[in-house]
């Protein structure tokens, strides 16, 4: 049974594909989904970083009690876990349930009010028409979202750590410029850009094949979110293990 749905997956994709009818069209619909994406969840994810970020300087603080290990340590470990693991991890889960949910409760309405079926009658190509400008807002918008998800959790942690007594400006300031490795932030972009795919092609597969009524578009949207959370996940650790 999960071959057929990858497999019709596969196949859906494939027709995302196909050359567009009108790219002008296309175009005005890809706005508005980058609109949509991007701009309509920047509140959340700047909420949500700046508080991981805070949490954690603090946990690491914690636990860090040795006089041998230098302050400055939590700064780098902050840095680290933001760009690597927690910016990327969350901002994509966060926006699965988001952006996730959305997408297939509105696909799947479509599809059970027939609105779908008249864009076939009429000779429209509906995956393309509905999917691939979504498709094009999650690769571009969530690699945006996940660079401001680091910076304002480095940020929240430079808030919490100095607030709070753990550690100085100055130690941490150090911590966050020592030793950086800049590919760190290729890992999270290539994390981004695969998670952005994850959450705007689930869904929509979820959506176009629903049958039924109101109750099944429900079940598909529950479907798409939990779907896309374990991709998230296991491509995670995938693309994690390729990279390092």
């Amino acid at each position: 049974m999960n071959f057929t749905n990858f497999g019709r997956y596969l196949l859906l994709l494939r027709a995302v594909f196909r050359k567009p009818e009108k790219f002008k069209i296309y175009l005005k619909a890809i706005f508005q989904q980058m609109d949509f994406v991007g701009v309509g969840s920047l509140g959340l994810i700047a909420i949500i970083s700046t508080f991981i970020g805070a949490v954690m300087t603090l946990q690491i603080a914690f636990q860090l009690v040795s006089d041998f290990i230098p302050k400055t340590i939590i700064g780098s470990v902050t840095r680290d876990s933001s760009i690597l693991e927690l910016s990327p991890t969350i901002t994509a889960i966060v926006l699965a349930g988001k952006i996730g949910s959305a997408i297939s409760s509105e696909i799947g309405t479509m599809r059970v009010s027939e609105q779908i079926d008249a864009l076939e009658i009429m000779g429209i190509n509906s995956p393309g028409y509905l999917i691939l400008p979504k498709l094009i807002a999650g690769i571009t918008m969530v690699p945006v979202l996940v660079i401001f998800a680091m910076v304002l959790s480095i940020a929240g942690g430079y808030l919490g750590g100095t607030l709070s007594g753990a550690v100085t400006p100055a130690e941490y300031i150090q911590g966050i410029t020592t030793d950086f490795n800049p590919y760190t932030i290729t890992v999270a972009l290539v994390k981004a850009f695969v998670f952005g795919f994850i959450i705007t092609t689930v869904p929509a597969y979820e959506g176009f094949y629903v049958k039924g009524g109101a109750l099944e578009v429900a079940q598909a949207s529950t479907r798409a979110v939990v779907v896309s959370c374990i991709s998230i996940l296991a491509c995670d650790y995938i693309v994690t293990q390729l990279l390092l």
